[in-house]
């Protein structure tokens, strides 16, 4: 056997100049992502060092360090308390809806998008779809608000020219969860359906040639390639979905809220805000949103760990 023996002191320098010629072509890279690390550094890590306050009886003469350690007396108090009993579970309750009833919707739009073969149609329904998103809950409650009010509504004024009478929706807690997801759904399916969309890019299309030559229909050809060819997209946002499972959002809720609903529309968010915040008792809701974070972690592991099974994990 010929050939020239390398000295390991030579590899070594020359894998270090690998390295830092590696290094000097992603600075621009680099630099780009430091405003990243910088926000998630300010606005979510150092941020948690609050989260001790939910062991203590925090007020702001005492400060944090010197506020009376109760451990988990916050807690405690948390799961004896029946209102926040019932918080909690109008926030699992709403979440899941809004996840497992909304999360099929972007998957369907992508494929339908996908599937378009009129290029003016694709462009324009994606950006009708999109548009959604980039409204604040603000606007798009006004408008839910609007379009569903009992007396000068748009859904009502249908009705009553229809001989029907007319029906509050927002004052009966079945239609206020419907309303709730549905306005979800119209706001993020589309934004979401872009991720998808990217993915079936990838899906070769030499799949659909021989799923032609089989005699295969739409139908059977999104069911098995254009899902199949998804699925560890599918699996990835699954996973990420559950993390926010107990995050309802604060702003969704709160504008499309009133007393009569009282009883399912009050979540964790909106708790936090009128207990901590207005009310200024922030170690309890301290130790709610602790629970909270904690929830979703341990989703997250469980979806992941399930996922595993099928090979398909995020880890």
């Amino acid at each position: 056997m010929s050939g020239k023996t390398v000295h390991p002191k030579n590899a070594d320098i020359h894998a270090k100049l690998r390295r830092n010629r590696l290094v000097k072509m992603n600075i621009p890279l680099m630099a780009m992502f430091l405003p990243v690390i910088a926000f998630y550094i300010v606005f979510k890590y150092i941020p948690m060092l609050g989260l001790v306050i939910a062991f203590k009886d925090y007020n702001f003469f005492d400060g944090i360090i010197g506020s009376e350690w109760v451990g988990l007396k916050h807690f405690s108090y948390l799961f004896a308390n029946a209102h926040t009993r019932d918080i909690i579970y109008n926030t699992m309750l709403l979440s899941c809806l809004r996840v497992f009833v909304g999360f099929p919707f972007p998957i369907v739009l992508a494929i339908m998008l996908n599937e378009a073969r009129k290029l003016w149609f694709k462009k324009a329904v994606q950006t009708l779809v999109y548009l959604p998103h980039f409204l604040s809950w603000i606007i798009v409650g006004g408008i839910v608000v609007t379009a569903f009010a009992e007396q000068s509504g748009v859904v009502n004024g249908v009705i009553r020219l229809l001989g029907l009478p007319s029906y509050a929706f927002l004052y009966h807690e079945g239609t206020w969860m419907a309303i709730f997801v549905g306005s979800s759904i119209w706001k993020e399916a589309g934004f979401s359906a872009i991720i998808y969309l990217a993915a079936l890019t990838m899906i070769d299309p030499s799949l659909y040639e021989a799923a032609n030559m089989d005699g295969a229909g739409k139908w059977r050809k999104i069911w098995h390639v254009t899902l199949p060819g998804i699925r560890p997209t599918i699996i990835l946002m699954l996973i990420l979905s559950m993390g926010h499972v107990m995050e309802v959002g604060f702003d969704h809720v709160y504008v499309l809220q009133n007393q009569v609903v009282s009883d399912v529309s009050e979540v964790i968010s909106t708790y936090i805000f009128k207990i901590g915040l207005q009310g200024a008792n922030f170690s309890v809701t301290s130790a709610m949103g602790l629970f909270e974070s904690l929830i979703g972690i341990v989703l997250v592991l469980i979806t992941n760990r399930i996922a595993r099974a099928f090979d398909q994990g995020l880890w």
